[in-house]
This record gives structure tokens, C-alpha cells and sequence, in this order.
């Protein structure tokens, strides 16, 4: 799918993109857009926020259509910058809204399970937290901030670090989060089974899929247009 086959542009109205797909309030919320924007368009809202509203139609349709193959020629290394105050937004989501909540009900779960589901599930979380949070650790201690040298040393990259290392490195956090989701889903005794449990489900489905975005994002916009500015750099 091009940009051409999507349905959103600029002219659209906030309003009716969200009411399109209102899994894109959490995008909103990540890029600090606050509600009550009446019948702003797209391009009247980014502009009020100093958005780029080609990267934020991008964002937006990937999350919206799963076929979607953004066009990166569209962009410039001026929205790298945009692209990793995006993600360093979304490790915020995850880390204080999405992992507490499924922390959160896997206590609760876990209360009321017999000793050996209790452990089995608590390990898995447990390895998948510091999984997850060494991934973006990595990104924010290691990756951004590579990307800012690239920026204050145009034309003269000494860093030995590429953001092909990233790329080749790029782990797949979702792996254990689906193993997670695979013990509840079918291992767990039926007599364990909750309005609790598909709660849980739908919350890590919801992240897992949101992850999956993510990723996209990382590896269809970052790494092209920084391996983009690494040659003009030399």
C-alpha cells in the first residue's frame, strides 16, 4: 500500500481520523496533543504543535493499515529528530502506562493460581521486564544518542558506532511476550480462568501489537534515514 491508496492527508479533520481508527488517540497522546482541537485538519494541528504532518500521516498510517510500505524519499534527516522524540514518547507509554497495567493484573492473577503456574508465569514476566527495558535502555543510552553526534558533527563522523549495529543487534521484544500469552491462553487450568484473564489477554495483545508498530517505525523510517545521513557524512 503507497501513501497515494491511504485515506488520510492533510486536509482531513483530526476529528475524522481518529473516528476512522481510535487506536491513533494513543499516537496523539505520545506526541503531548492535547484534546479540544475542535475541526483542526492534520496539517492546522501539526502546525500548532510544530509537527511534520508528512511523518505524522506516516505514523498514523502505519499504525492503521497493516500492508502499509511508508515512502521514505518523502522525508529528510530533519525529521530523524522527530522520529526519535516519537519513540523516546512511546518507551514512556509502555514503561508508565502499558507494562503497569499488565504487571498490574498478573499480580492480581497470579494470587489466585496454584504454585507452579504462579512461578511459571511470574518468570516469564519477570525475564520479559528486563528484556524490554534493556532494549530501550540500549536505544536511549546508546542509539539517540548516537544520532544527536551525527547531528553536531555533520560532515565529520568519528564515531566508530553505526546505526547498522543497531539494526543487525535489533532484538525482537515481543518474543516472550507471546510465550506469555501462550501459557494463559492455553496451558492455564480452566479453573483458573477469569474475567481477569481476558482482560490481561487484551492488554498484551494490545501492547504486542503496538510493539510490532514500533518496530516498524524503527527499521522503516529511523535506520534508512540515518544510514541516509551516515554517507553524506562520510
Amino acid at each position: 500500500m503507497s501513501n497515494q491508496e491511504t485515506i488520510y492527508n492533510k486536509r482531513m479533520k483530526v476529528a475524522d481520523l481518529l473516528a476512522n481508527d481510535c487506536n491513533l488517540l494513543s499516537i496523539l497522546q505520545r506526541l503531548d496533543i492535547k484534546l479540544g482541537f475542535g475541526e483542526a485538519t492534520v496539517a492546522e494541528l501539526c502546525a500548532r504543535y510544530n509537527i511534520s504532518a508528512e511523518l505524522f500521516l506516516i505514523i498514523c498510517n502505519i499504525y492503521s493499515f497493516g500492508d502499509y510500505r511508508p515512502e521514505v524519499e518523502t522525508l529528510d534527516k530533519n525529521d530523524i529528530r522527530s522520529i526519535t522524540t516519537y519513540l523516546r514518547a512511546s518507551h514512556r507509554y509502555y514503561t508508565s502506562i502499558c507494562f503497569p497495567n499488565i504487571h498490574a493484573s498478573i499480580h492480581k492473577l497470579v494470587d489466585s493460581l496454584d504454585n507452579v503456574s504462579r512461578r511459571l508465569i511470574d518468570k516469564f514476566y519477570d525475564d520479559y521486564d528486563n528484556e524490554v527495558t534493556n532494549h530501550f535502555r540500549y536505544e536511549e543510552e546508546v542509539v539517540f544518542p548516537y544520532i544527536e553526534e551525527l547531528f553536531s558533527k555533520e560532515g565529520c563522523n568519528e564515531n566508530r558506532y553505526s546505526i547498522g549495529q543497531f539494526e543487525h543487534n535489533h532484538s525482537n521484544i515481543n518474543e516472550k511476550l507471546n510465550d506469555l500469552k501462550n501459557i494463559i491462553t492455553k496451558y492455564l487450568n480452566e479453573e483458573y480462568s477469569s474475567p481477569l484473564c481476558f482482560e490481561l489477554l487484551n492488554d498484551i495483545y494490545s501492547v504486542e501489537k503496538d510493539l510490532r508498530k514500533h518496530s516498524l517505525i524503527e527499521n522503516m523510517l529511523l535506520i534508512p534515514l540515518v544510514e541516509k545521513m551516515e554517507r553524506s557524512n562520510g
